[in-house]
């Protein structure tokens, strides 16, 4: 939260982040967290179900990235060339879809 870059409003996270300093630091922040509780939360706070059913989409595009060898062994030694294969891996997930796979 700390990383340099555009101030974010909400923050979408599984139930592992569920903690009251995260929550409190985000508060302080000005931003929303989307975060379902945990089940052994005394107090259960309500999660907007619209809003965290858009982390599943986050999730698919980083799986879907993945899939590119390169990128889930993290053979690049330097950043630059590792976000480069990033972005070549994005154009060809995008690409993908405009393809006719038959």
């Amino acid at each position: 939260m700390e990383a340099e870059g555009p101030e974010a409003k909400v923050l979408l996270a599984d139930r592992g982040y569920d903690s009251d300093h995260i929550r409190e630091t985000l508060r302080r922040r000005g931003a929303a967290s989307v975060i379902p509780t945990r089940r052994n939360r005394k107090i259960q706070i309500p999660v907007d179900g619209h809003i965290y059913a858009l982390r599943n989409r986050i999730e698919r595009c980083f799986n879907k990235l993945k899939n590119s060898r390169r990128l889930a062994t993290r053979y690049d030694k330097t950043a630059a060339s590792y976000l480069g294969f990033v972005q070549i891996a994005a154009i060809r997930v995008w690409t993908s879809a405009f393809v006719n796979r038959t």
